[in-house]
């Protein structure tokens, strides 16, 4: 009983934290490669599903939790020094927003999903690009768009607002690199 306790405890200690090494995929892979909570096998799962490689999906999550579970954007400050409400309601490691993701589980019957969840954030950002590709005709490989897309919305996207904000842009750079990076390092994992 001891025992199964520790181990238990163990594996659940792993999945509190962001990965180490975050800047390798592989790397990232390998220190999630559990029984229940494979991030490898859920994001292949995901690439077969939408066509969206995994490289691009996972530079999407990096960029917005930094693979974090429980990320959240910071507070706004009361008087400049109270803490008050966030900014948004993005949550977790794909940082959706609350309408977002209701409208997500309603469309996809996932209703058990969770925004902490890596399998499910993976399966949202699969999704949720499936969709800027079909409604903006981005290409599924298009990390750069994509990720203006996601950040700006499938509307905002298409009316350009993000073309006036360089923080936005950087980001998208960011990620477009990093997905660049992780397709490199994807084909020699092993």
């Amino acid at each position: 009983m001891r025992i199964a306790f520790i181990i238990a405890i163990m594996l659940l200690a792993g999945c509190a934290t962001a990965p180490r090494h975050t800047r390798d995929a592989c790397a990232v892979f390998e220190q999630r490669d559990g029984l229940f909570d494979n991030w490898e096998r859920a994001a292949r799962k995901t690439e077969r599903e939408f066509g969206v490689p995994v490289s691009v999906l996972m530079a999407t999550i990096y960029t917005e939790s930094g693979f974090r579970a429980k990320a959240r954007p910071a507070r706004t400050k009361l008087f400049g020094f109270i803490p008050w409400k966030r900014l948004s309601t993005a949550y977790g490691y794909s940082q959706a927003l609350d309408g977002t993701w209701s409208r997500y589980k309603k469309e996809t019957g996932r209703w058990g999903a969770r925004r902490t969840k890596f399998a499910d954030a993976v399966h949202f950002v699969g999704w949720y690009h499936f969709n800027s590709h079909l409604k903006n005709g981005i290409a599924l490989n298009d990390a750069y768009n994509l990720y203006l897309a996601y950040y700006s919305g499938d509307a905002g996207y298409r009316q350009g607002k993000w073309r006036s904000n360089g923080r936005i842009k950087q980001a998208a750079q960011r990620s477009a690199n990093l997905a660049r990076t992780y397709a490199q390092q994807l084909r020699s994992c092993d």
